[in-house]
C-alpha cells in the first residue's frame, strides 16, 4: 500500500511540471482593448466619414415605393367591346390581402379597374368602398404579388407646417415618380372645379402634383403615408402644378378602408 501510494505522489508531481512548462511555453494572448463610449463615438463618426448616405427624401421614397401602385380606369371602347384605358392615376398598398387606398374620382365610373404593382405584376380589381365627401376608395386586387408590402401610415397629426414631405405617383402616366416639398398649411378647405362639395381639413403642401398623381401618398421623412393626394389648384385651364395641391390625412383616409389603429 505504501508503494502504490508513492507511485502516486510521483506520477502526480510529474503532471503538475509538465503542465506548468506547457503554460511557459504557450505565446501571451494581447488582451482586448477596452469598449467604452469614446471608442463606440470614434467608429461612428468614422463610418459616417466614409459612408455616403441617401438623401432624406430618397430614404423615404425607398420606404414606400413597394407599395405604391399604379390604378388604370377602364372604359369600353366606342368601337368593339373591348376596354381601353380612361384615366391613370395612382393607390397606395394598405393591407397585405391587396387593399389599395386612392382617390374616388380616379376610378369614379369605370367599367373596370386594373393595378400595377411595384413588381410590375398586373390584377383587376374591385371597388369595394367608397365615400364621396373626402372622395376616397378603396380597392380589392383580386391578385397579389407573394411578397407585397403594405405602407407605413402615420396620423398627420404630427405635422407642422414647414415639414418636409413627398409625393410618389404617376403624373401624366409617368412613374412612379417622386417629388419633394413641405407642409404649406393644414386644415384647409378645398372645392375643385366642378365639385359639388367642399373638402375639408385638408393637407397643403408645394412638392409637384399633376393629373395622375391623385391617390397616391403623401410621405414624411421617415417613410410614413400621412396623407392620400385628392386635388391641386391651378385657376387657369392647364390643370397642372403651380405648387398648391391637397392631400386627404391619413385618419381620414384609412378609415375608409377599416383601419383605425396606425
Amino acid at each position: 500500500m505504501a508503494l502504490l501510494a508513492l507511485l502516486l505522489l510521483v506520477n502526480l508531481y510529474l503532471t503538475l511540471r509538465l503542465a506548468a512548462r506547457t503554460r511557459l511555453r504557450a505565446p501571451m494572448q494581447a488582451s482586448a482593448p477596452a469598449v467604452n463610449q469614446k471608442n463606440i463615438d470614434a467608429a461612428v463618426l468614422k463610418t459616417l466619414e466614409n459612408t455616403v448616405l441617401p438623401s432624406p427624401a430618397s430614404a423615404a421614397y425607398d420606404a414606400v415605393a413597394p407599395s405604391v401602385v399604379r390604378v388604370i380606369a377602364l372604359e369600353k371602347s366606342p368601337v368593339g367591346r373591348r376596354l381601353i384605358e380612361r384615366e391613370v392615376g395612382t393607390g397606395v398598398v394598405v393591407v397585405r390581402d391587396g387593399t389599395i387606398l386612392t382617390s374616388l374620382h380616379v376610378v369614379q365610373g369605370a367599367r373596370a379597374v386594373r393595378v400595377v404593382f411595384s413588381n410590375g405584376m398586373e390584377s383587376l380589381a374591385t371597388v369595394v368602398h367608397r365615400q364621396p365627401q373626402s372622395d376616397m376608395a378603396v380597392l380589392r386586387a383580386r391578385k397579389v404579388p407573394p411578397d407585397l408590402v403594405p405602407a407605413t401610415l402615420h396620423t398627420s397629426a404630427d405635422l407642422s407646417v414647414g415639414d418636409q414631405v413627398i409625393t410618389v405617383g404617376f403624373p401624366f402616366g409617368i412613374g412612379p415618380s417622386v417629388s419633394a416639398g413641405v407642409v404649406s398649411g393644414l386644415d384647409r378647405v378645398f372645392r375643385s372645379p366642378g365639385g359639388r362639395q367642399d373638402q375639408s381639413n385638408l393637407i397643403q403642401f408645394d412638392a409637384a402634383a399633376n393629373p395622375g398623381n391623385s391617390g397616391g401618398p403623401l410621405v414624411s421623412m421617415d417613410g410614413s403615408v400621412v396623407g392620400i393626394v385628392t386635388a391641386i389648384l391651378n385657376p387657369t385651364a392647364a390643370h397642372t402644378s403651380i405648387g398648391i395641391g391637397f392631400a386627404v390625412p391619413i385618419e381620414t383616409a384609412a378609415p375608409v378602408a377599416g383601419l383605425s389603429h396606425f
